[in-house]
């Protein structure tokens, strides 16, 4: 183990979901995709603190409602069920009826309260859930606690995504080893205040659910909800947080001095899984990264910064390696956000393009070099006052267009 002051965080190399102490987890392939995993469980030994941010989408479905329902009842969880490949979402009372059941599948298997079994979905929208699959499928999951069992539930959760995404992160609380990890899905149907994306996160931390629910929050703000894809906002996104508590002995307060450090890894954990959706986009190839400084307030900043991030010809550009500054002010000029042109600089990399309202002359082979890296960072500067934003987004390529033509198929 390595050695960390009581105010490091260390990030764990080869940590999963199942890395904080309390948890256990299974993914199979029950029937919802052709040949691959689509069901998964995450099962706390004991009742977990939970809280949970949802999507902002005015049509949301049948498992965000039952989810909602459940952790307003009792802010603990000991397991979640979730598959992929349908959303369950438009689907009126039935698809209500079928969220709740597949619940109660999973409570009577493990002799656990119906209130205390979270549910997520995710996939084809408007279709009835084939409830026959459920009871066989949720009999068929042995939840463990091995790298194998991590592997398959980040596996059972996946749409369109090309490869799983997961983080971990550790740090000394209260004299004890906590931990902090992560799993997401999520590629297409991307935008900010979350899209098509699912996220679990897993701590051994103790906490009341009010602090852990203020923390995931927060953190949620300026980490899921800083990234766009396409645009499109879907129906069945969540963040579900759970605290096994099994780490230490007192909670973990607000007011103690070790919870900036336990602010920090659940920001590094939200951060790193919304960077890996950002680069996964649906047939990305390059990672966009925006830094916005000098506006007025943080929240103009985030504005600006998503504004150039989710134009589709900024996106196109970065595909295409063309260092076409005009496409990046004209996002900042429809952000909806009162600048200056005059005042504004635009950078890649560390070349200016555009400095005080002015074009800048500029070498294009070594800037065409930068763009065809497979991250390419923008820096905005209006001058304005100091706050800042950062946020992440991806090209916009053929196979876009190609995987979403063909989605239903």
């Amino acid at each position: 183990m390595s050695h960390f002051t009581l105010k490091e965080m260390h990030y764990v190399k080869d940590g999963t979901i199942v890395t904080p102490k309390g948890f256990l987890v299974d993914g199979i392939h029950a029937g919802f995709r052709r040949k691959k995993k689509d069901i998964g469980l995450l099962l706390c030994k004991k009742p977990a603190t939970a809280a949970a941010v949802y999507t902002t989408n005015k049509v949301q479905a049948a498992p965000i409602q039952i989810m909602k329902k459940h952790i307003e009842k009792t802010p603990t969880l000991q397991a979640i069920i979730v598959n992929s490949g349908n959303a369950n979402a438009c689907t009126g009372e039935q698809g209500l009826i079928h969220a709740e059941e597949t619940c109660r599948l999973v409570a009577e298997k493990y002799q656990i309260p119906l209130e205390e079994v979270g549910v997520a979905s995710t996939g084809i929208i408007g279709e009835q859930l084939p409830m026959d699959l459920f009871p066989h499928a949720i009999q068929q999951l042995t939840p463990g606690d091995h790298e194998k069992n991590a592997h398959a539930f980040s596996q059972a959760i996946l749409t369109t995504d090309t490869c799983t995404k997961t983080t971990c992160y550790e740090g000394i609380i209260h004299g004890e080893k906590v931990t902090v990890a992560g799993v997401a899905k999520g590629s297409g149907m991307i935008d900010p205040n979350m899209a098509t994306m699912l996220s679990f996160i897993t701590t051994d931390a103790k906490l009341s659910a009010a602090s852990l629910q203020k923390v995931l929050s927060q953190t949620v703000e300026d980490s899921f909800n800083c990234i766009t894809v396409d645009g499109d906002m879907s129906t069945n996104d969540m963040v579900c947080m759970l605290a096994s508590g099994e780490a230490h002995e007192n909670v973990l307060e607000e007011t103690d001095s070790d919870w900036t450090l336990f602010k920090q890894m659940v920001q590094a954990v939200c951060t790193d899984l919304a960077k890996m959706i950002a680069r996964d986009g649906e047939g990305a190839t390059k990672l966009i990264e925006v830094h916005v400084q000098g506006a007025e307030t943080k929240k103009d900043a985030k504005k600006i910064g998503l504004s150039i991030v989710g134009s589709s010809l900024v996106k196109t550009a970065v595909y295409g390696s063309d260092p076409n500054w005009g496409r990046i002010i004209a996002a900042i000029g429809y952000s909806g956000v009162s600048v200056d042109p005059g005042k504004i600089d635009i950078l890649i990399g560390s070349i200016y393009l555009f400095k005080q309202g002015k074009p800048c002359s500029f070498e294009e082979g070594e800037l065409v070099k930068l763009m065809n890296q497979n991250h390419v960072i923008i820096t905005v500067h209006v001058h304005i006052k100091n706050s800042a934003a950062l946020v992440w987004g991806c090209d916009l390529t053929y196979d876009y267009v190609h995987i979403n033509a063909s989605y239903r198929s």
